[in-house]
């Protein structure tokens, strides 16, 4: 009786853990369903308040929906917005469903994404405000250039376009801290090199076209007395 007993300990030990075990998972599956239902609900929520708002106007003057386009989606920023708001609300649930199943190296991997995301809609913010903001600076200084009669005024719009949106990436790298600023000292170390490498080019062998460009963005006027 006692050997018998000794072999079904094993046994009765395991039907312990599984009954033990399988009301955290039932709460567990219930959670994540919960979740998945609120994430659903929460990403047609986000994509309405968006196009109640106008959002995709401002993407599209940016240039954003259409850079997204040339990356071979029809998705829109909206609508890329709305699916981060979606698996926020999905990770979250997913992070409580595993930590009460006592999965702690899962819980910690989702929760690191989890922080990640919030960075990554904060990031894409400032690219889109940021993008808007540099095409509009852009044009307004090729307008006042062309009403000043300056030339190559497109140049210069886009030259001060270019400097807006690279200021607004720096920012948004900055903002997501991958790498330790790691990819924005690299960056900075290749944006420095190029900016070097044309000053240098252009004032060793474009000094008369430097002049030529400068007489011709500032033409001279006659003193009117004379002088």
């Amino acid at each position: 009786m006692d050997t018998l007993d000794l072999a079904f300990d094993p046994l009765r030990t395991l039907l312990a853990q599984a009954g033990a075990f399988l009301p955290r998972l039932g709460i567990a599956l219930a959670i994540a369903v919960a979740g998945w239902l609120l994430a659903k609900a929460a990403r047609y929520a986000t994509g309405r308040a968006l196009k109640a708002l106008n959002f995709h106007v401002l993407t599209e003057r940016a240039g954003f929906d259409g850079f997204l386009q040339q990356g071979g989606t029809d998705k829109t920023t909206s609508d890329l917005f709305a699916l981060i708001v979606f698996w926020l609300v999905l990770l979250g649930a997913l992070v409580v469903a595993f930590n009460g199943l006592g999965l702690s190296q899962v819980t910690e991997l989702l929760s690191r994404v989890l922080l990640f995301l919030p960075r990554l809609l904060v990031a894409l913010l400032v690219l889109v405000f940021g993008l808007y903001f540099a095409r509009f600076v852009g044009q307004s200084v090729l307008a006042w250039c062309r009403a000043s009669g300056i030339g190559d005024a497109e140049i210069l719009a886009r030259i001060v376009q270019y400097a807006i949106v690279t200021f607004v990436l720096l920012i948004a790298i900055d903002h997501l801290d991958i790498g330790g600023g790691l990819v924005q000292q690299t960056f900075l170390i290749l944006l420095t090199g190029i900016v070097f490498a044309l000053a240098l080019a252009f004032g060793i062998g474009g000094r008369d076209r430097a002049a030529a460009l400068i007489e011709h963005w500032f033409p001279r006027r006659d003193d009117p007395r004379g002088r």
